[in-house]
């Protein structure tokens, strides 16, 4: 499996088929004498600026802590070992609902879009 072709920029979806998001990272760790090990997803705008490199990821992470908080500062992570499926959709044994990944787009929500006239 070659993971930046066949993970990254797939969707997400959890055990009910809800669309969380897309995979715009992967965290892997190092081990002494052994290959990499991939441990988690990360989703969310940080990890996406964080492709483009260390500045933009680091302004996307300001800018979400100055707009919602230092608890949103960080990419969401799903752990690897929730990998129920890898195929068109990468489906997760979790429960979105029980997790804080929409927590960003309910805050725009409700604090950007509602305002808007005829929203």
């Amino acid at each position: 499996m070659q993971l930046l072709r066949d993970i990254l920029d797939k969707q997400v979806v959890d055990r009910e088929q809800v669309k969380v998001g897309k995979v715009d990272g992967l965290v892997a760790e190092l081990r002494q004498g052994k290959p990499p090990r991939v441990v988690a997803v990360e989703l969310g705008s940080i990890a996406l600026a964080r492709r483009c490199g260390a500045r933009p990821g680091r302004w996307a992470a300001w800018l979400v802590a100055r707009l919602s908080g230092k608890r949103q500062a960080r990419p969401h992570r799903i752990a690897w070992n929730k990998v129920r499926d890898i195929g068109v959709d990468i489906e997760f044994d979790i429960d979105v609902r029980r997790t804080k990944i929409f927590a960003w787009q309910n805050w725009l929500r409700d604090h950007v879009v509602d305002r808007i006239p005829g929203a």
